[in-house]
């Protein structure tokens, strides 16, 4: 794996460096001599990665709340409601970088990151990207440029989170919102389909990036009443039972990489039984 970024580098170093201590240098890696001799082969299983999104008030949060001594970069309001462990609201791109850098580098004993949340945390890179470039908003600079360049900002920060997941073996749970957009099938009918909030390229980058990409909702069902005369009356019923869907589904965007169910119950214990089921199965097979 690369390096972490110079902006959590050099975020590092004003996060440590005012104490007087040794810095370490976060883009050194000991490098290896690649050869045939170098292959391996089997699986490993690593901490995940995992993006949920989906509606407001579904639930979001208190999935990733209940995840193992988990450290909330909150980017939004809503955590209020939960007994959870959060850094202060991040105001700035700087800010969120900053809460990555202390806890790649200082002693702690969290074992899983939530961003809370990435759509929230957008309008931050773009601000970033204005400022860098003197103008006040990330429209001004032209032709679409400005998306290009956050492209890079999302890339450090998911570097950044990558860096805590391989060095600190941390857990990494980014929520978002959803949003409804169109699929124009190059042969078929255009159908609406769920997404994460983002700009489109951000969202196939973070989506690219994650092991899991749950689509969390309140299961519905679709209920007629008869209005006589011919006439009826369609309208959802909610079932009160919060499902994360994690399996490849047109009507949503979603998908994992361990063969976990295509939907979970929405409860950390849930999942990580799922997850603990599905590494038992692929162990099985590999015997």
């Amino acid at each position: 794996m690369g390096g972490v970024g110079p902006m959590l580098a050099a975020t590092a170093g004003a996060v440590v460096g005012a104490r007087g201590d040794s810095i370490p240098n976060l883009n050194e890696r000991d490098s290896m001599a690649i050869s045939l001799a170098s292959l391996q082969r089997g699986r490993s299983l690593r901490a995940p990665k995992i993006v949920v999104y989906g509606g407001p008030k579904v639930g979001k949060s208190t999935f990733a709340a209940g995840a193992p001594k988990a450290v909330f970069i909150q980017t939004e309001e809503g955590l209020d409601a939960l007994d959870v462990v959060k850094f202060p609201m991040a105001k700035s791109f700087t800010d969120v970088m900053g809460a990555l850098a202390a806890l790649a580098t200082e002693d702690h004993d969290f074992e899983t990151v939530v961003v809370d949340s990435l759509d929230w945390l957008e309008p931050l890179i773009w601000a970033h990207v204005a400022k860098a470039h003197g103008v006040k908003n990330i429209e001004q600079i032209g032709y679409g440029k400005g998306y290009v360049e956050a492209l890079s900002h999302w890339r450090e920060l998911l570097d950044a989170l990558d860096y805590l997941r391989n060095e600190r073996g941390m857990a990494v749970v980014c929520i978002a919102h959803d949003e409804i957009r169109k699929m124009q099938p190059p042969d078929g009918e255009p159908y609406d389909y769920a997404a994460l909030k983002l700009h489109r390229r951000a969202a196939d980058m973070v989506q690219e990036w994650a092991d899991v990409i749950g689509y969390a909702t309140i299961k519905t069902a679709v209920r007629k009443d008869d209005l006589g005369f011919n006439r009826e009356h369609t309208r959802a019923v909610s079932l009160e039972k919060r499902i994360l869907h994690v399996g490849a589904n047109p009507a949503y965007v979603s998908g994992n990489r361990y063969g976990l169910p295509a939907e979970i119950p929405l409860s950390w214990a849930d999942f990580q039984a799922a997850m603990a089921a599905a590494a038992n199965a692929n162990h099985s097979t590999k015997e």
